[in-house]
């Protein structure tokens, strides 16, 4: 991908983001005049507690999407890590601490896997990801046979429920994850190089990215934040069920898409999948505390969804309407920011 077209594409993010967060401080100003609960400090954090597992798978989802691919596994991925880490302790005879890392591992495999069909036999990502899905909840069923499993000691409930300095302790992770996402994907060559593979993977290989290795990885950091995830899902909700994550790739996708990332690849922020997320969690909370039922609920975000979308593309055509007739423009642009002769 050349210098030029990213700088052309990097203003259009930058408009899809400014649209979002115009969407989003409206949207709570609307919500807080329609409930005294919701501008709450502790209705907030609780509702940043709730988020946190969506919020974590979505850091690398984002890097997953960029490059072009897709990662629908990541709700089962997190079921599975979360039976594996129950079960290897209470059934299993695993240390806990073991436990945890079991489980964390066996997130880390599973993304490795979809990472390795990928690559190396070319199975693309929607049809591989399709499969683990079912593959990894149908292990998770397997190996819980419908039992949950209780009793953890108090120490292992600090990450899920605890507090530090008045902020959930998973609030503080899910920052850590923001930084390091963030300037990987905006202030490093490996960020570069997701854009270069999702712009046009035969030129990044051309260019000399190793586009196998860096798919590899990312699908791998996806399964591992969905062990992470796991691991504070279960010390959040003091319990651990085969259910756990059902759906929640989809959460997780409409979070980063919403923020800006092309479905197409190469483009996209961490910052505008933290406004996707923030959006989605805080319309859900907003319109629940004013009586709107869930199904509503869902159409509200779908037509926000839709909403940002078409304010974004509709700008973008009249930017590229504009650039195209202005007679001093040594090249036109098409929408994709591709230059033309």
């Amino acid at each position: 991908m050349s210098d030029r077209s990213a700088a052309l594409r990097l203003p259009r993010l930058a408009a899809h983001e400014l649209v979002l967060l115009v969407i989003l401080i409206v949207a709570l100003a609307v919500l807080a005049a329609l409930s005294d609960r919701f501008f709450t400090l502790d209705n907030l954090l609780n509702q940043g507690m709730l988020m946190t597992e969506v919020g974590l798978m979505a850091m690398p989802m984002t890097f997953v999407i960029v490059t072009g691919g897709i990662d629908l596994s990541v709700g089962s991925a997190l079921g599975m890590c979360a039976i594996l880490l129950g079960y290897s302790w209470h059934n299993w005879g695993f240390p806990l601490p073991l436990a945890i890392g079991f489980a964390l591992l066996a997130g880390a495999a599973g993304g490795f896997v979809n990472g390795w069909f990928i690559t190396r036999l070319n199975v693309p990502p929607l049809i591989m990801t399709i499969a683990t899905l079912a593959l990894y909840r149908g292990l998770a069923e397997g190996i819980s046979q419908a039992h949950s499993v209780r009793g953890y000691p108090d120490w292992f409930y600090g990450l899920g429920q605890g507090a530090l300095f008045g902020v959930p302790s998973q609030l503080w992770l899910f920052f850590a994850a923001i930084l390091v996402f963030g300037v990987i994907l905006g202030f490093t060559t490996f960020g570069r190089a997701l854009r270069a593979i999702g712009f046009n993977e035969t030129g990044a290989r051309f260019s000399g990215v190793p586009v196998d290795r860096i798919k590899l990885i990312i699908y791998t950091a996806s399964g591992t934040m969905a062990g992470l995830a796991a691991w504070i899902f279960v010390s959040r909700v003091s319990t651990t069920r085969s259910d756990m994550g059902t759906g929640m790739e989809l959460d997780v996708i409409a979070a980063v898409v919403l923020g800006g990332t092309s479905i197409f690849g190469g483009v996209g922020t961490v910052f505008g999948t933290v406004l996707g997320l923030l959006l989605i969690q805080l319309l859900k909370d907003g319109l629940a505390l004013t009586g709107v039922k869930g199904d509503a609920t869902i159409m509200v975000i779908g037509t926000v969804l839709i909403a940002s979308i078409l304010v974004t593309s509709f700008a973008e055509r009249r930017r590229d309407a504009a650039r195209a007739s202005n007679p001093r423009s040594p090249r036109a642009t098409t929408t994709e920011g591709r230059e033309t002769p």
